[in-house]
């Protein structure tokens, strides 16, 4: 009993000894540039972001760059101007650039700073042979396999854009114009959408220690089979980068900084040296390596029915569905005018309730489980089929 005793002030003892630990670089007043993206060689556009790194412990999320002059400098000193498209994007059509040379990434932000990439070979993407999925017990498992005829291209960097129809709760067959509550036209459906959503996660895959250049089935992202990304028809968009051999270290490295840590036996922290330099500051860090590459994409559809019928999706809220009497039984109080008719209200009818051909209220729920645009958006992609 005494040894029990013991042990249990050495354990709060140990609790109340504990202080908060806050490292001075959560808060460090520093914000470095993050540069993102590739110079694509080919007839598609190239998009460049760019950002400031922000503390840990502020509020900002996102720290885009305004206002820069961005260009792609070729070794024979032709220069390629992109537009500022806002919140940090720098793009420009088609740049065909000719492949025996290099070429890099020049940047002035606002502040008059300069940065510039290294001079960088053009690297010729293979094309991506197919994108597939796997059933497993619990959804889909998403892949990507591709291989380089010449056996030269052995490094790769993959990102995806998915676009899914999906469907809210409830079906409302009602809606309010302010001063009463009358059908809904088809032109203001909120059953049906698109939602959209793009890879947050570095995707690498590598051949160089296989006798061809082959990559099979390397994973791309999985979905759960309650996910209602599935639940009616799926599509993702696979964009495929082929890397030379720094550049793939350079996002290993920053997959490792970034993804997987959390552990003693996980990776430790590690500098990550891009391509990026500042010019005017050779000590200021820069994030980024900027890759001049061939973009090869492919895109496949994947329908509800082609996925085992006891797959059923999972909404992300839960609708309760009320009653809203224009007299309600007990206190005959108007709640169709209290409760459904001002704009804004926090209810939307779904169906009415009727005696005979009367009817004398309605059943509705909340918006998020009636508008599907509060998660997406009615308008078709073109793309869609």
């Amino acid at each position: 009993m005494k040894r029990a005793n013991y042990l249990l002030i050495l354990i709060i003892s140990a609790l109340g000894c504990r202080k908060p630990y806050n490292p001075s670089v959560i808060a460090s007043p520093e914000s470095y540039l993050v540069v993102e993206g590739v110079i694509n060689s080919g007839a598609d556009s190239t998009l460049i972001k760019l950002s400031k790194t922000v503390n840990l412990s502020g509020v900002a999320v996102a720290n885009p760059v305004l206002n820069a002059t961005v260009t792609v400098e070729s070794d024979q000193n032709s220069n390629y101007p992109l537009t500022e498209l806002g919140n940090g994007n720098y793009a420009t059509y088609g740049l065909n650039l000719n492949n025996t040379h290099n070429y890099r990434l020049n940047i002035q932000t606002a502040d008059g700073k300069q940065y510039q990439s290294d001079f960088e070979p053009v690297t010729n993407t293979p094309p991506i042979d197919s994108v597939g999925f796997k059933m497993q017990s619990n959804g889909l498992q998403l892949y990507v396999n591709t291989h380089d005829p010449n056996n030269a291209i052995n490094y790769y960097r993959w990102d995806y854009k998915e676009t899914w129809q999906f469907h809210a709760k409830y079906e409302s067959e009602f809606v309010t114009n302010g001063t009463a509550i009358v059908y809904r036209p088809p032109a203001q459906s909120v059953y049906g959408c698109f939602g959209n959503d793009a890879s947050s996660t570095i995707l690498l895959g590598s051949s160089a220690k296989l006798k061809q250049a082959v990559i099979y089935q390397s994973p791309l992202t999985q979905i759960a089979s309650t996910s209602e990304k599935i639940e009616t028809k799926y599509s993702i968009l696979v964009s495929q980068y082929a890397l030379t051999g720094d550049a793939y270290n350079f996002w290993v490295n920053l997959k490792q900084n970034t993804e997987e840590l959390g552990s003693i036996f996980d990776a430790q922290p590690s500098n990550i040296n891009g391509n990026m330099h500042c010019i005017t500051n050779p000590s200021e860090p820069v994030i980024g390596y900027i890759s001049v590459c061939t973009v090869q994409q492919k895109r496949i559809f994947i329908s509800n029915s082609q996925l085992p019928q006891t797959w059923f999706p999972t909404y992300p809220y839960s609708c309760n569905v009320d009653t809203a009497w224009y007299c309600a039984p007990i206190t005959c109080q108007n709640q169709v005018a209290q409760f459904l008719i001002p704009p804004g209200s926090g209810e939307i009818p779904i169906t009415s309730l009727t005696a005979g051909p009367a009817i004398i209220g309605f059943l509705a729920t909340e918006p998020d489980c009636v508008d599907c645009t509060l998660r997406g958006t009615t308008t078709q992609p073109a793309f869609w089929k």
